[in-house]
């Protein structure tokens, strides 16, 4: 039985040869249960032989050969006897981390196979017999791939979400969102919730319940490689990871009725500046609601067409701070100066004198919440427009889950 059994290497102690064949074909496995079987005096003398030799060992490996089905966990599992060691390492040297089962006889590794990858097995068992085995998974057809936010070893203000917005759809949804996983300095409380991106792509964040404590560092892991995101998705073929920590506690209070617009950094008021928010009554109107600090742009060229309306204005606009996808801004607008304190009449954004634009611009970070009350708004803005989270109660945000 033996010379039908593909082996690599064979060691042994001098007490006993102890044979491992780690690709061995399931029929031969079970011949060699069945012959390993016999009970009391008489079973173990047949077992030994005329030589006096211990009967072999077989392992038996769930992947094989050059083109192995990847999504699955390795599972090493031993004819007789006890495992004492088992590794399995991708070709770049990455290990798969495992657990021999309470009874010695099987090894199961605690991620997945990851597709076009080569993989070493090697074991030991618990009398010194060794062996090694290879496989190779098939490539993956088509790969799914993400983006990330905030970036890594960054500081944000106390509204910023955990974002990731992938290239094509995710149909395991729970699958992927068990591999995304979020550790915090403070244990802070926090789900993850799905949602579509207001690019149209599929998108999931993770926010805490309250804002963010300053201070808390916040690490995502996100152990991606070898999950199938399902029909049309791909599937993906490394990992990802993104560092953060927390600012100051800073909130830009916006009221549209009232016309201006407030800083507050640890509950005390440090800004107060007159403002114009869009135009009430139409697709010019200011959005309600929280919206989180996306970017400071600086000085960029902003035009009508590319927001739907029209040909209305083509400028350059200075301290140019992002809220919302759909294009509303914080930002310096001195053009429409008699409308500061008394009345909106932009074209949705909130507009400042340069002086207050520049005091708000020099303090504010990206992730700092903007709540935007007042009756002059054409709504809340969306949780995909931007980061809308918070615009959702934490029960209902808590069901977009697809683990809960």
């Amino acid at each position: 039985m033996s010379s039908a059994r593909p082996r690599i290497r064979r060691t042994a102690p001098a007490r006993r040869s102890a044979r491992f064949a780690l690709t061995v074909p399931a029929a031969l496995l079970a011949a060699a249960l069945t012959a390993c079987s016999g009970g009391g005096a008489a079973g173990s003398a047949a077992q030994a032989g005329a030589d006096g030799k211990a009967p072999e060992t077989s392992i038996s490996v769930n992947l094989r050969g050059g083109a192995a089905a990847p999504g699955g966990p390795v599972k090493v599992t031993l004819a007789q006897g006890k495992l004492k060691t088992v590794s399995v390492t991708a070709g770049e040297g990455r290990a798969l981390a495992g657990k021999i089962s309470a009874d010695g006889r099987t090894w199961i590794s605690e991620r997945v196979a990851a597709p076009g990858t080569a993989y070493t097995v090697e074991a030991k068992d618990a009398d010194g017999g060794s062996d090694m085995a290879t496989f190779t998974t098939a490539d993956a057809e088509k790969v799914n791939k993400l983006s990330l936010a905030p970036g890594k070893n960054t500081t944000v203000g106390i509204a910023q979400p955990l974002s990731v917005v992938f290239d094509h759809p995710v149909k395991n949804k729970a699958a992927v969102e068990k591999a995304l996983k979020v550790s915090t300095s403070n244990s802070t409380e926090g789900s993850w919730g799905w949602l579509q991106d207001y690019s149209g792509k599929d998108r999931i964040d993770w926010r805490p319940k309250e804002y963010w404590k300053p201070g808390t560092k916040v690490t995502l892991a996100a152990e991606l490689n070898g999950i199938d995101t399902g029909a049309d998705g791909g599937w993906f073929v490394r990992d990802y990871t993104t560092t953060f920590t927390i600012g100051a506690a800073q909130v830009v209070k916006v009221d549209l009725d009232g016309h201006r617009l407030s800083l507050h950094r640890d509950g005390k008021q440090v800004l107060d500046a007159p403002m114009s928010g869009g135009t009430p009554g139409g697709d010019k109107a200011s959005w309600r609601g929280t919206a989180v600090l996306m970017s400071k742009e600086g000085t960029i060229n902003m035009r009508s067409e590319t927001v739907g309306l029209g040909d209305a204005y083509d400028k350059m606009v200075d301290y140019s701070m992002r809220l919302t996808w759909s294009g509303m801004y914080a930002h310096a607008a001195p053009w429409n100066s008699g409308y500061f304190g008394n009345a909106n009449r932009s074209s949705g954004c909130l507009g400042m004198s340069d002086a207050n634009a520049s005091a708000l611009y020099g303090q504010v970070r990206v992730g700092d919440p903007f709540e935007i009350t007042g009756a002059d708004a054409k709504g809340t803005v969306a949780e995909g427009n931007g980061y809308g989270a918070w615009n959702v109660s934490w029960t209902d945000w808590q069901t977009k889950s697809a683990l809960k």
